[in-house]
């Protein structure tokens, strides 16, 4: 009988596990600052733009990326249902469209099995599918002939991926890279996102990804479904400094957790110039730390990293777009991927939800390029300080409510902390970096010595 019993609990466990009940969900914390699970866990958004992921990948390919992305400490795939790329006329990887006739209203059943596929194995390793329904061009005014979306079968779209996915770990990305111009081009979004919402039955957390630079704070900051705010500081210049954009919302009212959802990425061509070898200037893994430490000590809730070869999963044999070089199976391993796995490490070592932008203990150093950023723990039992290029700066030490105070230098390349001593002085304090110029970043951590913290 006990045997029965046991076969019986296993088999209860077997279901509620097939039926995706245990799929971890997330939530706003109490500061409206930063995520969490359900539990109370902070989380920490660390994604990766995958926008062709279900478009263009095959199953086994899907899982060597996404295993990938799992050991190197990302959490969010962000991925796009409906892809730029010819994303409705031409097939995936197992000759399915997504939509017949290309009608909203009817999904292809073939095509939304394999991305079942993707986003199960996903879960299976922990990370979450940052889901955008569709690319812009298919709701934007400004694509007549690509428009297929109306408000009615925006709504019924969104219920029916809702549904599909109510019980996996997913986020709602609304927008696909282009902004809000026209009532009509609003009414469709609102729709598809009460359609998702009554699908899922509130399950999900939902954001809008703008065309950028922007800001989804500039359409949707006080809509009811938006639950945080994502930016696109984009692939402009060098030195661009995105923390300015998770300022800009950090100040609103009310407050939402904010997040560069596409800064400048790996391998991209910076202001999408090229000219041969006349010009050849490449963003590398330097411009995705500087935009991810500066967004970070802004008061962002986490980070989103970019590879020119990633995001359209780039092969030989496909066109290339944006002089993409590198298969993507390649630039998996790219300096920047691993980078963003030490921001995600040297965070978690910390309470990092206690976290606030804290400008003001910067007494002197850089304020352009090489701006230093800086951000306190609210109880003040620690701070990071972040110095782009290595440039020496002064700080105020009385930030820092403890008698005995431990200091470090944080190398953000290869994520190892150096311990400089432990002091009892509260004093004005210049501090220079290990190492100085362009790729020589350093954080410097500042802590209570009674907190006991493990170096990152």
């Amino acid at each position: 009988m006990r045997k029965l019993f046991y076969c019986l609990y296993v088999l209860i466990l077997s279901i509620f596990a097939l039926s995706g009940s245990f799929a971890k969900t997330l939530r706003v914390n109490s500061d409206n600052r930063f995520l969490e699970y359900s539990d109370g866990t902070p989380f920490f958004y660390l994604g990766d733009t995958a926008w062709e992921l279900f478009h263009r990948l095959d199953r086994e390919q899907a899982d060597r990326y996404l295993g990938n992305r799992a050991e190197k400490g990302f959490t969010v795939i962000q991925a796009v249902v409906l892809a730029e790329r010819n994303g409705l006329t031409q097939p995936n990887a197992y000759d399915d469209v997504p939509l017949i006739d290309q009608n909203p209203a009817q999904p292809n059943e073939a095509y939304f099995e394999h991305v079942d596929y993707i986003v199960n194995k996903a879960n299976e390793l922990g990370l979450f599918i940052g889901m955008l329904p569709t690319w812009g061009s298919y709701w934007s005014d400004n694509n007549p002939d690509r428009k297929i979306f109306t408000p009615e079968n925006a709504r019924s779209f969104g219920e029916y991926l809702g549904k599909r996915y109510k019980n996996k770990q997913i986020i709602w990305i609304l927008g696909g890279d282009h902004n809000i111009h026209t009532d009509t081009e609003r009414e469709i979004i609102e729709a598809m996102a009460q359609g998702l919402r009554a699908g899922d039955d509130g399950e999900h957390l939902f954001t809008f990804h703008p065309r950028g630079p922007g800001l989804s704070s500039d359409y949707f900051h006080k809509a009811d479904w938006l639950d945080f705010n994502m930016v696109q500081s984009s692939h402009g210049a060098h030195d661009h400094d995105n923390g300015l954009f998770i300022e800009h919302d950090y100040s609103l009212s009310p407050p939402k957790p904010t997040l560069d959802g596409e800064p400048r990425y790996e391998m991209i061509p910076v202001g999408f110039y090229f000219d041969g070898f006349n010009r050849q200037d490449w963003f590398d893994d330097y411009d995705c730390r500087q935009a991810a430490y500066w967004a970070m000590l802004a008061g962002a809730c986490g980070h989103t990293y970019g590879n020119n070869s990633i995001w359209q999963m780039y092969t030989p044999d496909r066109d290339a777009v944006l002089w993409a070089r590198v298969p993507w199976y390649e630039a998996m391993d790219h300096p920047g991927s691993f980078q963003m796995g030490h921001l995600r490490k040297l965070f978690e070592a910390r309470p990092f939800t206690q976290l606030q932008p804290a400008q003001d203990m910067i007494l002197d150093g850089p304020r352009a390029g090489g701006k230093i950023r800086a951000a306190l723990a609210q109880d003040g039992s620690f701070a990071f300080i972040y110095s782009p290029r290595g440039e020496k700066f002064t700080i105020d030490r009385a930030k820092i409510k403890s008698n005995k105070k431990i200091e470090i230098w944080y190398d953000p390349r290869y994520g190892v902390s150096h311990p400089i001593h432990t002091s009892d002085t509260a004093g004005l304090q210049t501090y220079t970096p290990p190492t100085r110029g362009r790729g020589c970043d350093w954080i410097l951590i500042i802590e209570d010595a009674k907190k006991n913290y493990p170096l990152p």
